[in-house]
């Protein structure tokens, strides 16, 4: 008996190792497949993905666009704020991950598409009003136009006020503040993410 439990102690604890490593395996694996789209090697830690979900208030209305969700440690935290699954829509460019996204979280919305096409992504979508966006878009692989340009398309469906939230390892935000057109917000280094990060939340004008 005493072997008997000693052997399934041991069985459920390789289970949840196994469980906990899945994401970052996932991760690993679909980096190196596609390092300029993924960005990162491993999901961003929950000290993170909290300060993201922060900036989001479930009580505004409209759908929140979440840009890049990898394996979902931003989604969860979204959840968790309180954002409702059917108000959530994941735009994923792996579809490896948009799958696993659907098997992770039943409810939310996802759709396989490129964020920087992010007009025409939200058309397909069905989107109409639009509370916030979270980015984990890997934004420094792009040049800086093309950043440029995805936060005009969704300052263009913004309410005033309403974030644009990104996050970064860099010491210089991703786009800069734009007089007349958005503010830029950042937040202290996040020491406890590896590597340490911050959260960039630009907001229209």
């Amino acid at each position: 008996m005493f072997v008997h439990r000693l052997r399934d102690e041991a069985i459920a604890g390789a289970q949840r190792v196994r469980c906990q490593c899945s994401d970052e395996v996932k991760f690993l694996m679909g980096w190196a497949s596609k390092p300029l789209t993924t960005g990162a090697i491993s999901p961003s830690g929950r000290w993170l993905t909290r300060a993201m979900a922060a900036a989001v208030d479930p009580a505004w209305e409209g759908t929140v666009v979440e840009l890049g969700p990898g394996t979902g440690a931003v989604t969860a935290a979204l959840l968790e704020r309180g954002i409702a699954p059917e108000r959530l829509l994941a735009v994923e460019y792996n579809p490896k991950f948009a799958e696993h996204i659907r098997t992770r979280f039943p409810g939310v919305r996802i759709t396989v598409g490129d964020a920087y096409a992010f007009a025409d992504t939200l058309r397909r979508g069905g989107v109409g009003k639009v509370a916030a966006v979270v980015s984990s878009l890997p934004l420094f692989n792009q040049p800086p136009l093309h950043r440029r340009h995805l936060l005009e398309q969704a300052m263009a469906v913004l309410d005033p006020g309403r974030p644009f939230i990104q996050f970064s390892y860099a010491l210089v935000p991703p786009v800069p503040a734009e007089a007349g057109q958005w503010t830029l917000g950042v937040s202290g280094w996040i020491v406890r993410n590896l590597p340490p990060a911050r959260v960039w939340t630009y907001r229209k004008a």
